[in-house]
């Protein structure tokens, strides 16, 4: 196989680490698809990127484990690679086997404080609020709220921030339409409540 080291140099400079390892192992060991693959793989985790590091920062605060995770994530979207429906956007299948290995990953700590961390500033808004007004609390008490959340739970309500459809939900978690909904509808409720406890105090 002619695969170009020097364009892999290249995308490294770009793509985190752990893709480049992966890929020189497979070469190591001839286990690495066609050129065209490879190419596919490394321009598909550079364009949804954001996702991966959105998820990393969703489940982890210590800056070492969010490190762990990306590289987690992305060796698990390397492994899933050949089982990839093509009925489905790059997206949806970044979605799920980020969540799905961010899950997995949160129950394999032992110190659940440590991992879990507030939602992205920029989650919510595309600027994050400045100040320190109502508006600006609510935000806080909301993001504090969400990331109190069972790790499941999490990771359906960033998708539902995300604003993506029941049906997106559903393919992404691998979950019924109704049960998103019906989860969703708990989850508020649950959020309201506990912004009325606040309130009241």
């Amino acid at each position: 196989m002619n695969y170009s080291f020097g364009k892999m140099r290249l995308l490294s400079k770009k793509i985190p680490k752990a893709v480049i390892s992966v890929l020189l192992l497979r070469i190591i060991y001839k286990q690495l698809p066609d050129m065209i693959s490879s190419d596919l793989f490394l321009s598909v985790v550079e364009a949804h990127k954001g996702i991966i590091y959105k998820i990393a920062h969703s489940y982890c605060s210590d800056p070492e484990d969010r490190k762990d995770l990306v590289q987690e994530i992305i060796v698990q979207l390397w492994r899933s690679l050949h089982r990839y429906n093509d009925q489905y956007k790059y997206s949806t299948w970044i979605y799920r086997v980020s969540l799905n290995t961010a899950i997995s990953f949160y129950r394999k700590q032992s110190h659940h404080k440590k991992i879990v961390s507030d939602l992205p500033a920029g989650i919510l808004y595309e600027t994050p609020l400045a100040g320190t007004g109502p508006e600006q609390n609510d935000l806080d008490l909301l993001q504090q709220f969400i990331a109190d959340l069972r790790e499941f739970d999490k990771a359906l309500m960033l998708l539902y921030l995300e604003e993506k459809s029941h049906k997106e939900m559903a393919s992404i978690m691998g979950i019924s339409e109704t049960n998103v909904a019906t989860r969703i509808g708990r989850i508020k409720q649950q959020l309201k409540q506990n912004f009325a406890i606040v309130k009241d105090r």
